[in-house]
């Protein structure tokens, strides 16, 4: 029987299975789910997405559930609205759109190898363990300039977020307050991993160079408080964003040969002798690219967005009260076979820019303002680890499902790195062939969108479980 708390159950049994069978299962653009007593709707239409985000902010905002993350974020742009918000988005947006690739791509690079060096030291990793820290040092590097975080830093950031993140993502939808000793448990583990985590963020800034993007934003004026709120902020989404589709880029490449070498040729054909890449060519990269955007479709980071009503309204002859929450799931719209052909399948004739469910950085006027560098990183990072190593899974093919937290964090996934035989241009394989001589899906698929499928070892092995 459908009651105000009926889907309680399975969304927190399963929440990204309650996500995918209540968005695949509905005839309606929303779908109303019973969270509670406020009312929530679930929207399916990928049509709905964009003008629901670009409402004017009187009408749709962010709301209650977004407020929640306060906690951690604080008074950030994330959680903002109105001219406060717009001030500061307009800030980084100026300083991250002047010359990006061609600035710091080559100081991604040769942090990307110097940290691949390190790695394939090891008889085998944990993909997310490794590239969590590698994500907070590359946005480290953006922020303050090189050298600013120590491997130290790194270490305890990620344990920060650790400490705090399953209570923080538990009370975003919790209905009932918590006993008086568990509600004392949690603010005890969140004043220490936030405690942390500003600890971390003083001795960056103070080691921040001057010409990096912290500048910027301190010519805004801030208050210490808001400064360091800001800079909270783009460390918790350089370490839960990029970590997790990094990791999960790594077991793409360790699993298929074929895509390696396609992208190791990418890599040689924009490189120098020296095998430096040239930022200036990485748009000639068209299947390294494709690959990181069919990594953020199987695997958006942020599983789910939300906005509230703020005053009566109608969307797709819903009329809906002020007050009520209207949550975006990219990991349903990502999965949806009304909108993919074979969605759970790796494949790269996918048309993603041009299909508006794909929506791994938001949409509208307030998409992710750092998406820009979240594409350079997951670029770069299959051009330099595909062009130099040889890669393995050493742990279960296909992997288990992510958890979903604050963001989704991806299983354990043991990779082996195995340096590549040094080869001259002229004698790594064409985007045709494989190493074995083989012939490449890849290159034909990015050239020809009609292309075939990818081969069945692309499928992810498990399916969303039916609801009970």
């Amino acid at each position: 029987m459908r009651h105000w708390f009926s889907d309680l159950s399975p969304f927190r049994r399963d929440t990204l299975s309650f996500f995918t069978e209540m968005g695949r299962t509905s005839c309606e653009p929303l779908r109303r789910l019973n969270l509670g007593f406020a009312p929530v709707y679930l929207v399916t239409d990928p049509e709905l997405t964009k003008p629901i985000f670009s409402a004017p902010e009187e009408e749709i905002d962010k709301g209650r559930l977004i407020y929640k993350l306060r906690e951690i974020m604080g008074d950030s742009s994330f959680t903002l609205s109105g001219p406060r918000h717009r001030e500061r988005r307009a800030a980084m947006h100026a300083q991250l759109a002047r010359g990006l690739a061609t600035s710091i791509a080559p100081s991604i690079s040769a942090l990307l190898r110097r940290y691949a060096a390190a790695l394939a030291t090891e008889p085998d990793f944990d993909a997310h363990r490794a590239t969590a820290p590698l994500a907070l040092r590359i946005i480290s590097l953006l922020l303050f300039g090189p050298d600013a975080l120590a491997p130290g830093d790194e270490a305890l950031m990620v344990e920060a977020v650790n400490l705090i993140e399953d209570d923080l993502a538990a009370g975003i939808f919790q209905i009932l307050p918590d006993l008086p000793w568990v509600r004392a448990r949690k603010k005890r583990k969140l004043a220490e991993g936030t405690s942390m985590m500003h600890f971390v963020v003083e001795r960056a800034r103070r080691n921040a160079k001057r010409d990096s993007l912290i500048r910027a934003l301190e010519e805004l004026q801030l208050s210490e408080k808001e400064l360091n709120d800001e800079i909270l902020l783009l460390f918790l989404a350089g370490h839960h964003t990029s970590g997790t589709a990094m990791a999960w880029l790594l077991y793409f490449l360790s699993i298929d040969p074929a895509l390696r070498d396609a992208i190791a040729h990418e890599a040689a054909s924009i490189s120098d002798e020296s095998g430096e890449i040239n930022p200036q060519l990485l748009a000639r990269t068209p299947i390294a690219t494709a690959a990181a955007r069919e990594v953020l479709r199987l695997y958006p980071p942020a599983y789910w967005l939300s906005r509230e009503v703020k005053k009566p309204t109608t969307i797709a002859g819903q009329r809906l009260p002020a007050g009520t929450s209207l949550l975006v799931s990219p990991w349903h719209m990502h999965r949806d076979p009304r909108f993919w052909t074979e969605p759970e399948t790796f494949r790269l004739d996918r048309d993603h820019l041009r299909n508006p469910a794909w929506t791994p950085f938001g949409v509208g006027p307030r998409v992710c303002v750092g998406m820009g560098v979240a594409m350079l990183e997951l670029q770069l990072l299959a051009l330099e680890f595909a062009a130099a190593f040889d890669m393995e899974v050493k742990s279960e093919i296909p992997p288990s499902a992510p958890t979903p937290r604050v963001t989704i964090v991806p299983p354990e996934i043991r990779i082996a790195l195995k340096p590549r035989q040094t080869f001259a241009k002229s004698d790594l394989p064409s985007p045709e062939t494989q190493s074995d001589g083989h012939e490449c899906p890849y290159a034909s698929q990015v050239k020809h969108p009609a292309a075939a499928r990818v081969g069945e070892q692309h499928h992810l092995g498990y399916e969303p479980t039916r609801l009970r």
